[in-house]
Parts: structure tokens; C-alpha cells; sequence
């Protein structure tokens, strides 16, 4: 392969130079996003922050300001998505044979390819803005904050659950970038069907990355070394009242949805469009390793009135008609 990358050969990307180049590129970029935002992305003085209106008898916010910095730090915005908002990297890819492609984009003076789910965060919240419809958003395996930024970036209130310190270094640095401290509320666990903890398998070499199911890990991301943390779990319901309206729930938990599901039976009963629009990850290799299946979820969505899901790749699409 002419243009692979040789291991064998020398290579000068980790020289001062590139380097220098790599994070100035990073800081000239944050500079002029963050120069180009307002200060405030609701600017509604009646605003009361989601953390004030959520129940935390149960687990209290993460706490951004007190934990430990990554570093180094390496973001960007994300390219074509209505409402710009910048996240940074995790994984940095295999240095120096192989860096991650968004650090070669930086270097091009290009922004982060858009995730998908951004895209269709934006879209959902979007309509629901055009309806009239006032609600947050809850973003269940926030990983590094994509979709949590993608809707807070258009002014929705978010709720994110995430277990892995090192995902949350990672949400608590856009916080700061796209200046949404007060519409982003953290909570370090995973969500689950009860209170307690849970074993988690993070991947050796892509600790951002992480599924409950060790099999379920390997088969999400390819990799055959894993460390096992413990991580808190608990309920959506111990911590969204049933008095606060909710517009999107999106769930990627590489397996363990069932349980998140179950765990949130209060807020998925609720009436029609009272209820919210459901995302979820439906891929039953990992649904499996996690001794669940499609047909199990599917049934119980049916049992809380959710009859209307569509498949989109490996995610679903539910929601509910008034009656």
C-alpha cells in the first residue's frame, strides 16, 4: 500500500513542529468559535437551570470545576450542523503512525467531522422548537458530549449521564468551550433499572469508550484488553420529577438500553406527546452479550404505549401519537 503509514520509517510528527502547529491550530480555533457565540445561549431571564429542577436525593451533579484537567487538549467545531458547537478529542488515534483523522482535519485548518447523532439531535429539537414545545433533553452514554453539545448549543437544557472519568474531563472541557454551564447538568453513572453500582469494561487504548458487557466491549470495539471499573447506576426516574417535560431521550449504552429503559418506566408512560421521542441503539449482538433482545425491549416500549418505532442503521426511532 504506497500510501500507508510505515512503522519502520521516521517520521516527524512528533516534532516540535508539528506540535506547535497541532495546538495552535487548536487555540485559534476555540478563539474564534468562542469569539463568534453569545455568552449566553438562553437568553431567557426566567430561566431557571435544569439542576435546580431535578432530584438529586440519589446522586449529586459532577462537579466540572473541582476535577482533575486532562491534557492535552485538542478541539475544534463540528463541521455542518445548524447550531456550530466545539467538543475535543479523546482519542488522539496511533501516534505517531496513525493520529486521529480530526487531528490531520485541524491541521488542514478543517473542523470535526459531524457526528451523525448531532445531526439528528438538532433536527428533532428543531421541529419541536418550530411546535412550540418546551422540554430538555436527556442524553443517556454522553460519551464526549455530541450530542449533549449539540443540543445545548441551540439553547435546550440538558441532562447527561456518563460513568467514565475520563469522558466526563472530556463533556466538563466543552461546558467551558460553548459556555453552557447553565444548561448542562452531569451526572457521573450509568443509568440503569436501580439504584446500586455496576461493573464497567473500559477498552485498554480507548478509554472513552466503554460497555457493561465485556463481551459486549470487545464486540463494540474491536479490542481484546479491557479494564473492569465500578460505576454507580441509577434510575432516570429517581431524578427526572414527574413534572418536567422532557423532549428527547437518546440512549447508547452498547447493550445495556433494556435496563435503562425499565429504569425510566415512569417518564415512558407518560401521555402522548407528553411523552418524550425515544432514540435508542438496537443492535442485538450487543443487546445479547447484555442477555437482552430486540423483541424484549420492543415489547416492553408496547407495554408503555410507545407503538410507533422505525429503525434508522443500528438505531430506533419511538414515539407516541395523542390520542
Amino acid at each position: 500500500m504506497p500510501n500507508a503509514w510505515k512503522r519502520d520509517k521516521p517520521t516527524r510528527l512528533l516534532s516540535p513542529k508539528f506540535l506547535f502547529l497541532l495546538f495552535s491550530s487548536t487555540l485559534i480555533l476555540i478563539f474564534l468559535f468562542l469569539s463568534s457565540r453569545p455568552s449566553n445561549p438562553n437568553p431567557n431571564p426566567n430561566y431557571f437551570p435544569l439542576s435546580n429542577r431535578l432530584s438529586f436525593h440519589a446522586i449529586s451533579p459532577f462537579d466540572c470545576y473541582n476535577s482533575p484537567q486532562a491534557h492535552p487538549v485538542v478541539a475544534s467545531t463540528v463541521e455542518g450542523v445548524r447550531y456550530p458547537f466545539l467538543f475535543s478529542l479523546s482519542d488522539f488515534g496511533t501516534l505517531p503512525d496513525k493520529p486521529h483523522k480530526n487531528i490531520v482535519r485541524i491541521l488542514k485548518g478543517k473542523p470535526f467531522r459531524k457526528p451523525d447523532i448531532s445531526v439528528t439531535v438538532q433536527d428533532i429539537l428543531e421541529k419541536a422548537k418550530a411546535q412550540g414545545r418546551d422540554g430538555f433533553f436527556v442524553d443517556v452514554g454522553a460519551n464526549v458530549g455530541m450530542a449533549t453539545f449539540a443540543a445545548s448549543a441551540m439553547g435546550f437544557p440538558v441532562l447527561a449521564f456518563e460513568p467514565i472519568f475520563e469522558n466526563l474531563q472530556k463533556i466538563c472541557e466543552g461546558i467551558y468551550f460553548n459556555r453552557v454551564a447553565n444548561l448542562v447538568t452531569l451526572l457521573e453513572a450509568a443509568a440503569s433499572d436501580r439504584l446500586g453500582n455496576v461493573t464497567v469494561h473500559k477498552l485498554v487504548g480507548r478509554l472513552d469508550n466503554s460497555a457493561i458487557s465485556a463481551t459486549g466491549a470487545k464486540l463494540a470495539f474491536k479490542s481484546n484488553e479491557e479494564v473492569a471499573v465500578q460505576v454507580r447506576t441509577v434510575p432516570l426516574d429517581e431524578v427526572i420529577p414527574e413534572s418536567e417535560p422532557v423532549l428527547l431521550l437518546k440512549i447508547d449504552v452498547q447493550g445495556w438500553e433494556y435496563h435503562v429503559l425499565k429504569g425510566a418506566t415512569k417518564l415512558l408512560s407518560r401521555k402522548g406527546s407528553q411523552a418524550p421521542y425515544l432514540i435508542y441503539e438496537e443492535d442485538e449482538r450487543l443487546l445479547e452479550a447484555s442477555n437482552s433482545t430486540s423483541k424484549e425491549i420492543r415489547d416492553f416500549l408496547s407495554s408503555v404505549g410507545y407503538n410507533d418505532c422505525t429503525k434508522h442503521d443500528t438505531d430506533a426511532h419511538c414515539t407516541k401519537k395523542d390520542v
